[in-house]
């Protein structure tokens, strides 16, 4: 029996639902124990409590527990997993309805940039990155002096910024978990009429944003087959961008949704007419996610008692709805993150799909460039296998991006402006320098409250 201590981070998060259900049902991981903390502290009890009830009903013989400090959550731990949106989404259910991501996009919008998303690329995951890359800096340092060996897996957003920051900043094993190329293979899968795990599939990109480099079946290139497949199906509504660029690049885009590959692309700085000029599904899009942005930008109101309320009876509903598994998740259909934990646990070699440090696994790309890669477990925790070289023009677009990455991160540490209007004119989206300095003086602003590293009120602790 491999017994673990394995800290839930930011437990509160509706990421945690399907997270310790897959958990708890790991019979690698039978008797293990898993610890909760959230600054919310009502939210990490609830959820240890539907954590008791899963284990409860699997017979794992799992423990679980919340706690209201982040050193108990990590002192000896094994692994740690963390869903830390940097949102400050405390009472709303997801980083979107949240005061700060929808200032910001409205301030963004107000400089003429259309954010839809705005959680990879952007003046909007710049921000989300600044609110959270102190607290996950902090995580990382108390697991340095509590748990030096173990390691955290990051399931939030901007995750190859957040992961840059941790690599470079602290000595703490990081691994970035994703669905994006697992949905891509299903879905190549899906349009060959073949198994997923028949396809032999190489991709070469960062978080949200990969090209298949190589496709075969049996030993056998099928990416002909593909693209007869893809001239005579009709383009889901949601990839004509993502399409059109497969298309121009001969490469296919293997995570295929148009409100994240836009993020990599200048376009969203192009709408003269703000939403009235994105397509149609993307205007569509932008409207769902933020219905009204319009919102004070002198800081967020404190939620009423009847607000407080109403959030904490859906909350509850969401974990009493969350049902127990007779099975893991697999890595192929999901992040599968109870599977990667046991194979590390366990020494077990197993295929997972990691976002770590590039090191080699593509050559002509930065060693600490933050990839999304092919990787083996073993009982140290996953190493990238070699992807190939990246494609000139993939090349140039990521490399770019890296850099970007590398201003973000340098930034969010020193609370430095400068460092982050460089990465504001360094970015797809930019615009104008004078105007660029003064949308980042009112995006600053607006979060006032989660950036301590830029208000004098947070440096990063050493020793």
């Amino acid at each position: 029996m491999n017994t673990k201590k394995i800290a839930c981070l930011g437990a509160g998060s509706l990421y945690f639902p399907r997270a310790i259900a897959d958990l708890v049902a790991s019979r690698e991981l039978a008797g293990s124990e898993l610890v909760l903390y959230d600054l919310v502290a009502d939210k990490a009890k609830r959820m240890a409590a539907m954590g008791r009830r899963l284990a409860a009903e699997t017979g794992t013989g799992f423990t679980v527990r919340a706690t209201t400090r982040l050193a108990d959550a990590v002192d000896g731990a094994d692994f740690a997993v963390a869903s830390i949106g940097g949102s400050g989404a405390g009472i709303t259910r997801n980083v979107y309805s949240s005061y700060h991501h929808n200032a910001d996009v409205q301030i963004g919008a107000k400089y003429g940039i259309q954010q839809i998303i705005a959680d990879t690329g952007g003046p909007g995951a710049m921000m989300m990155a600044f609110r959270s890359i102190p607290a996950y800096l902090d995580i990382c340092l108390e697991m340095e002096k509590r748990a030096p060996n173990a390691i955290l897996f990051n399931h939030s957003n901007p995750m190859a910024i957040l992961g840059r920051a941790m690599h470079k900043y602290s000595s703490t094993q990081v691994i970035g978990v994703c669905h994006g190329v697992q949905g891509g293979i299903i879905e190549l899968a899906r349009i060959l009429g073949l198994p997923p795990r028949e396809l032999d599939c190489v991709w070469i990109g960062t978080n949200h944003y990969y090209w298949v480099t190589r496709l075969a079946h049996l030993g056998k290139d099928i990416h002909p087959e593909l693209w007869r497949q893809l001239a005579v199906r009709p383009i889901p509504e949601s990839t004509h961008i993502s399409a059109k660029l497969s298309e121009i690049y001969g490469h296919r885009i293997l995570y295929t949704p148009d409100d994240h590959i836009i993020e990599f692309y200048p376009f969203l700085a192009q709408m003269k007419r703000g939403i009235q000029d994105l397509p149609e599904h993307l205007a569509k899009e932008a409207r769902v996610r933020f219905p009204s942005k319009k919102v004070r930008l002198t800081g967020p109101e404190r939620p009423s008692a009847s607000v407080r309320a109403a959030f904490f009876r859906e909350y509850q509903k969401i974990l009493d709805d969350t049902r127990s598994r007779t099975e893991i998740s697999d890595t192929l259909t999901g992040e599968g993150i109870a599977n990667i934990i046991g194979a590390i646990a366990t020494g077990r070699r197993q295929l997972c799909v990691a976002n770590i440090a590039n090191h080699g696994c593509v050559p002509n790309l930065p060693a600490t460039a933050e990839v999304e890669v092919e990787a083996v477990t073993d009982s140290c925790g996953v190493r990238g296998l070699q992807m190939g070289e990246a494609p000139l023009h993939l090349k140039g677009i990521l490399e770019k991006r890296f850099a970007w990455h590398e201003f973000v991160a340098d930034a969010a540490v020193k609370g430095d402006r400068n460092l982050a209007l460089q990465a504001l004119m360094l970015d797809e989206m930019a615009i104008l320098p004078d105007k660029a300095a003064a949308m980042l003086d009112e995006l600053l602003t607006a979060s006032k409250d989660l950036l301590p590293q830029f208000f004098g009120r947070w440096k990063l602790r050493r020793g």
